[in-house]
């Protein structure tokens, strides 16, 4: 081989490794042909959001579309289950979430829901999700997590990872657990802004660091890291884009050795503080794998910029080939895991089907009993939505509770609305109050003591995060807005308003 063809062989190895590393998003319900044709040319994963599923035999027809061009094609997705859900964005999860299975605290149940959440995905093609996360939400202010998380205690985070983990791959789902090293303790949301997290290294060992060694046990395919600086392991750089703590802590001193996602580069974390070029490469040289970008970015110009970044880097020296080259292999691995996986059955009995259902009951904390009263008049006090939630997907129980009980009106309150604009439109009917994350959300708790004070005979169904004192004369906390969890309070709330 002549020298010159070597170089070009070198340079076309270069090329592919970098599409390898690359997990892009698109636009629409069918793979655009430039996405066909870069995967064709060694792209080897893609990112799917809510934008690109409408249902689920069209989801199917997708990554059909997007196996014709390569068979071992990883597909990905943010599919959590409960407030965060692409599969069902539209209508709400069938699944509560991570916040009531931990309420719950049978893992047997977190193990079986996770595996039927798998075996939902897989039957659509689906086969790495961007789940569990990990963190412990030691921060109730915590604007981005909150019941994303299995709870504030650390073992009990750490028990259900494990689960969650077991349950995903036992579908034939590889699981990516996230926020590595931990996003539980922060103030701000990395959509936004750069977090920071200023504990010492015995607090982080024995929080933020328990979950992820019981998924590493477990093993998971996949960890995502966060966007966040922890300056006890790194003063300079969050964990994306450090090498002391991908390359130094989760690689040799957790030894773990399946693939690094980034989380998504467009997040402002890093796109406002290094941008998305710069930050891939410092990624890539740090020890991530893969870099995940389109939830914001969903075009070729992004792919092409990333890849034309990633060989530059090679070329000057910045990014050592071998880095690539090992994180490529790394990504080729687990898609070669999705081709040989071999899902577990479904778990016996009506354990399966209906199970997301079970959970969410099971989930509930109800406080006190309301009056046999008629014609419930829903008040829902909406905040802003995060990101990684959006704000396009139904939650609460106001549908499900016309479903129940024919008759029920609703309205939507944003802040700024008053217990007395409420009361007006209520009349004489049973008032259901409901909030989301009250305790971060003054205003809600203001228009509810305001609501109590003048109508003892107040419902209040608590969605999110449980915060609250118990107040009305029936007080549900349901430990996340997902449908199914709206579904759960709406029974209870119907079985106490008809007397039931």
């Amino acid at each position: 081989m002549t020298v010159l063809a070597h170089r070009a062989t070198a340079s076309d190895e270069v090329t592919r490794d970098a599409l390898a590393v690359l997990q892009p998003g698109f636009e629409g319900t069918t793979a655009p042909a430039w996405l066909l044709r870069r995967i064709g040319e060694g792209l080897t994963s893609v990112g799917l959001f809510g934008r690109n599923i409408a249902s689920p035999e069209q989801l199917a027809a997708l990554t059909a579309q997007l196996r014709a061009e390569r068979d071992d094609v990883l597909v990905a997705i943010d599919e959590e289950g409960g407030d965060v859900t692409r599969l069902e964005v539209r209508g709400g999860s069938s699944f509560p979430g991570n916040l009531a299975l931990g309420a719950v605290d049978d893992t047997r149940l977190t193990r079986d829901v996770a595996h039927e959440l798998g075996r939902r995905l897989a039957e659509c093609g689906v086969n790495l999700n961007w789940a569990p996360s990990a963190d412990v939400n030691s921060n109730p202010d915590n604007p981005v997590i909150g019941v994303r998380s299995f709870g504030a205690d650390t073992h009990l985070a750490a028990r259900h990872t494990a689960a969650y983990v077991e349950g995903l791959q036992a579908a034939g789902v590889a699981a990516c657990t996230k926020h590595f090293p931990g996003h539980g303790d922060t103030n701000v949301d990395s959509h936004h802004a750069l977090p920071r997290i200023d504990v010492d290294l015995d607090t982080l060992a024995a929080r933020e660091l328990v979950p992820f060694r019981a998924a590493i046990e477990a093993g998971t395919k996949a960890v995502m890291s966060a966007h966040i600086l922890v300056p006890a392991l790194d003063p300079t750089r969050p964990a994306t884009l450090s090498p002391q703590i991908l390359t130094g802590l989760l690689r040799k001193e957790l030894g773990y050795e399946g693939l690094i996602v980034t989380d998504g580069m467009e997040m402002n974390a890093i796109a406002g503080t290094y941008g998305i070029e710069r930050g891939s490469v410092l990624a890539i040289a740090a020890g991530a794998d893969a870099i995940c970008v389109g939830g914001g970015l969903a075009d070729e110009d992004t792919v092409l910029r990333l890849r034309d970044a990633l060989v530059a880097a090679v070329r000057e020296g910045t990014l050592p080939q071998e880095r690539l080259a090992d994180a490529a292999a790394r990504v080729r691995a687990l898609a070669a895991w999705t081709l040989g996986a071999r899902p577990d059955a479904r778990p016996e009995g009506s354990r399966a089907s209906g199970i997301g259902l079970t959970a969410a009951r099971r989930a509930l904390l109800v406080t006190g009993s309301a009056p046999a009263l008629t014609g419930p008049y829903v008040a829902t006090l909406t905040p802003v939505a995060n990101i990684a939630v959006g704000d396009e997907t139904p939650w609460g129980p106001a549908a499900e509770l016309a479903e129940l009980l024919p008759g029920t009106a609703s309205d939507l309150y944003p802040q700024g609305a008053t217990a007395g604009e409420i009361l007006a439109a209520a009349g004489e009917r049973t008032v259901v109050a409901v909030v989301r994350d009250a305790h971060r959300h003054p205003w809600m708790t203001e228009v509810l003591d305001d609501l109590v004070q003048a109508r003892p005979d107040t419902v209040v169904v608590e969605m999110g995060l449980p915060r609250a004192e118990p107040r009305g004369a029936l007080h549900i906390a349901t430990h996340g807005a997902a449908r199914v969890c709206g579904r759960a309070a709406a029974e209870v709330v119907a079985g106490a308003v008809t007397g039931v």
